[in-house]
């Protein structure tokens, strides 16, 4: 568990002020913000790397805040993944090992071990600089994860890689912990991977922790402006898994309102997810249109935003809310109101299904 109380740290140009954080044990926590909001200062800090002029950091119930980093029991993972270039991969993986003095046979034992976890056995006599950036972030964790830390902190780990690598790459953490259910502390700026990865979420902006979470929370209930823009304010409908089959996967949000989504992994019947929905993949009509789209709800109108050259849309069903951005031309010859029927409709490939974690 690691809990950060009224902290205070000027470092590398930023001043960043934490009242309180905390990560429960085995928990995946989030912080999450734009470039420049002082993340990897505040996770730099919690390892040691800079001494706060004010405040505590406690890892298990033990105040570290005036430890070295290497008394700490935490593991960094930091975005270049940092592994040394004249050292084998067994080598890098074992390095953190040795410096601990632990004797040669468990290093081997131990790192044979994590290496078969991690997938990367047949790469141990490999030279770092042949690896993909994909088999470099699983090294990185293997050698962060065998020394057995209290937490692993992450800095960006998938920032530096290509979309194709970074969904596997996620996938994987995500498993990872789901099996090893190890504390996890992880910064990043994308809402989508915050989502799929966090137990709970740490909105981070201008050196400041501006709300706090579940990602249902956090996503369907943004406590300011800069939190809804930071998670780009997508519609939320919380609901059930009533069927999954062939990639395709039916949530029922109310008895009479279902939502079919494009889904690759498998789904459990009656498991509990959040599906988002961008506004701007939401197509308006006051009577429901022939196409591709499978999803095609009614609503009434609750309200219309101006949104510069767009008109935000708010309709309810229920307990529902769902937004979608439209021209002001289209506004126009819906001739909509308050009130007024309209048909919002979008394909299940605009649908991202996070599930929820029990």
């Amino acid at each position: 568990m690691i809990e950060v109380r009224g902290l205070h740290v000027k470092a590398g140009g930023f001043d960043v002020r934490v009242e309180e954080l905390r990560v429960g044990e085995g928990e995946y926590g989030i912080i999450m913000g734009p470039s420049g909001a002082g993340k990897t200062v505040l996770l730099e800090t919690i390892v040691g790397f800079w001494r706060p002029l004010e405040g505590r950091i406690v890892v298990d119930g033990v105040d570290v805040t005036e430890l070295p980093p290497e008394r700490r029991g935490l593991s960094f993972v930091p975005q270049d993944y940092a592994l040394w270039p004249h050292m084998t991969v067994f080598e890098n993986v074992a390095y953190g090992l040795r410096a601990r003095h632990v004797p040669e046979g468990e290093v081997r034992r131990r790192v044979l071990e994590v290496s078969e976890v991690m997938g990367i056995k047949h790469l141990l006599k490999r030279d770092p600089r042949a690896l993909s950036g994909g088999e470099m972030q699983r090294v990185a964790l293997a050698r962060a994860l065998v020394v057995e830390p209290k937490a692993v902190l992450l800095d960006e780990p998938l920032s530096s890689l290509d979309a194709r690598t970074r969904e596997s790459v996620k996938g994987f953490l995500k498993e990872l912990h789901r099996r090893l259910r190890f504390t996890a502390l992880h910064v990043t700026h994308d809402p989508i991977e915050a989502a799929e990865l966090g137990d709970r979420i740490a909105v981070m902006v201008g050196g400041k922790i501006i709300q706090t979470g579940t990602p249902s929370e956090v996503f369907g209930s943004p406590e300011s402006l800069e939190v809804a823009w930071l998670t780009g304010r997508p519609n939320v409908i919380e609901g059930t898994v009533s069927e999954w089959r062939d990639g395709v996967a039916v949530v029922r949000a109310s008895p009479d309102v279902r939502v079919v989504a494009v889904h690759p992994r498998p789904l459990r019947p009656g498991e509990r997810v959040l599906a988002f929905v961008m506004p701007e993949d939401i197509v308006v009509s006051r009577t429901p249109q022939r196409g591709s789209a499978r999803n095609v709800l009614e609503l009434h109108v609750a309200s219309v935003e101006d949104r510069g050259p767009l008109k935000l849309v708010k309709a309810r069903r229920g307990g529902m809310e769902l937004g979608a951005l439209i021209t002001r031309g289209a506004y126009g010859e819906l001739g909509l109101t308050v009130g007024s029927r309209v048909y919002m409709q979008f394909k299940a490939s605009a649908v991202r299904v996070v599930p929820l974690k029990a």
